[in-house]
């Protein structure tokens, strides 16, 4: 594969393994938080209505222990006596120190006169008639009255109860006013957190408890008109550009609404650190999922690579086993079929000499040039011979066998199969050989491969005019041989070096080279138990060096 096919090969493992994990991943915390976001803000309201209720029902059961209060003492004390004030003073101290919640008594006849008095603003109310004072009116009808706060003959705000009690022929009213504090604390009680609001409005949406923030007793609300309230309610509302919980309860002896609000961001920053736990935690995993995706797929692609440029290397090696041996048996072919007319030439060249041994040739003016050519027809077919002999040499060790080798012999033959390619290029190779090398059992072809592509790859490099130095030395201390194979080329690039042996990494031009011979002779030599190394400097040259145990 080329480099670009792994990249695209690795993106799309990337891709598929992110997409079947993070996206589920987000997918179920979506739906996990939007289920704990609901489940926590359904909490949330019920919390508020359940706050509502209990509030409206304390302030209910505080009004009826106080309708409860007057009811039994109007039933138990005569008219006679409490229009008594001492008597009446004496009775009210007795209710004030079991409860402070009246702030004063008074008792009127069925025309609105004050009998008696006893609180705080007797000069103002002894002599007050209530007979045309709405509360009045309606206690004389319904019995029990409980009235909005209001202004009255003291000028300040204050809510009463009172109740009628039917006495032999005639009827009075032991009217009380209450502490609208305890009223007030009550609904103070609502008030949740830095934002948390509570207060009581009538029917006409007037306040009868003093808010938290803004707004007046006997004053319309800074809040939405909740006046028509028909029971408990709790909703998200915007008022002013804010979104604001509001909760509704009714208290049932006077028909006034209680409404509580609180604010979202208050009440839901569990959710909202929840919402920022969770997203952390989110991250973090899609993080570590990204992180060991990448180093998972990197690992994978650079197995995967090994395992092609290895397969390609045994390709590769295969098909050049198969090349050479149908090279050597081309050459056995040639050699055996070249070795025939080369014996009956050198025959007839031994017989000419005999013939012009045997004649007076001798006295012949071109007797000289016959014998040198004799000579060197001769010459040429010991030469021919050589060759051929080298080729059937070629031939048998085309199949992987180990024997006894001299390094030194191989690299000569080496050389003999490249020298006219480096005399035509101007190429000198030079050889300083170890005369004491030891002979070593490997396998000589392949070996003979790797020298042959090494010094292939120097002319390649050199490509006219340089030098090939080769030099073999013994390495007693660990029992190896060195071969070195040095030429003065333009050198490897810093960046290319670590990738010299890579399968199909080529520093030729492109259509020049595979890419593969490197790498297999660094396969060969591993192989055989031995190491290959390069350095290399740009402009000087390059230097293979091939280390090889002495077997």
């Amino acid at each position: 594969m080329e480099a670009r096919h792994y990249k695209k090969l690795w993106w799309e493992i990337i891709l598929a393994t992110l997409s079947f994990s993070v996206f589920p991943l987000l997918i179920l915390g979506g739906v996990i938080y939007h289920q704990f976001s609901v489940s926590y803000t359904a909490k949330i309201m019920d919390n508020m209505k359940t706050l509502a209720e209990n509030r409206a029902s304390s302030i209910d059961l505080f009004l009826e222990e106080r309708i409860a209060q007057l009811t039994g003492l109007a039933n138990t004390q005569s008219l006679g006596q409490l229009q008594n004030e001492d008597y009446l003073n004496r009775v009210f101290n007795i209710i004030q120190t079991r409860s402070k919640s009246f702030l004063d008594l008074g008792v009127i006849d069925e025309e609105g006169n004050h009998l008696a008095y006893v609180g705080p603003h007797y000069s103002i109310l002894k002599k007050v008639n209530y007979k045309d004072e709405k509360w009045f009116q309606e206690v004389m009808v319904t019995g029990v009255y409980v009235s909005d706060v209001f202004l009255g003959f003291r000028k300040i705000p204050h809510f009463i109860i009172a109740v009628m009690v039917r006495e032999k022929n005639q009827s009075w009213v032991l009217r009380a006013t209450i502490d609208s504090d305890i009223i007030d604390n009550i609904v103070r009680a609502a008030w949740i957190g830095k934002k948390g609001d509570a207060m009581i409005i009538n029917r006409e949406n007037v306040l009868q408890t003093t808010p938290r923030f803004g707004g007046k007793v006997m004053e319309p609300p800074k809040a939405p008109d909740f006046a028509a309230a028909t029971g408990t309610m709790v909703e998200a509302m915007d008022f002013r550009g804010e979104t604001i919980i509001y909760a509704t309860s009714i208290i049932k002896l006077k028909k006034w609404i209680l409404v509580i609000s609180e604010a979202p961001t208050e009440q839901l920053t569990p959710l909202l650190q929840a919402r920022f736990l969770a997203a952390l935690i989110g991250l973090g995993g899609v993080v570590l999922i990204i992180i060991g995706t990448y180093v998972t797929t990197r690992a994978m692609m650079k197995e995967l690579q090994r395992m092609d440029r290895k397969q390609a290397a045994s390709d590769e090696m295969a098909i050049q086993s198969s090349k050479m041996a149908a090279l050597g048996k081309m050459a056995a072919g040639i050699a055996h079929e070249i070795n025939n007319p080369l014996a009956v030439i050198g025959e007839k060249a031994g017989w000419m000499k005999d013939l012009l041994a045997m004649e007076d040739v001798a006295k012949s003016e071109h007797f000289q040039e016959l014998l040198d050519a004799v000579h060197k027809i001769e010459f040429h077919v010991v030469r021919a011979k050589t060759v051929t002999h080298r080729l059937l040499g070629f031939a048998r060790r085309m199949e992987p066998v180990e024997e006894r080798v001299n390094i030194n012999e191989i690299l000569d033959e080496s050389i003999d199969f490249l020298e006219n390619d480096a005399r035509y290029r101007n190429i000198d190779i030079q050889t300083n050989y170890a005369p004491d090398l030891p002979l070593t059992t490997t396998d000589q072809a392949q070996l003979q491969q790797v020298f042959l592509n090494i010094i292939t790859n120097a002319i390649d490099a050199i490509d006219k005019d340089g030098e090939i130095v080769i030099n073999t030395r013994s390495i007693k201390q660990n029992n190896r041989i060195s071969i070195e194979i040095s030429d003065t080329g333009p050198g490897i690039p810093k960046e290319a070096l670590p990738k010299i042996f890579d399968p199909f990494f080529t520093t030729k031009e492109v259509g020049k080279g595979t890419g593969l011979g490197l790498s297999i002779a660094y396969s060969i030599i591993e192989k055989l138990g031995g190491r290959i190394m390069v350095a290399s400097e740009e402009v000087i040259g390059t230097t293979f060096t091939i280390y090889l145990p002495v077997k």
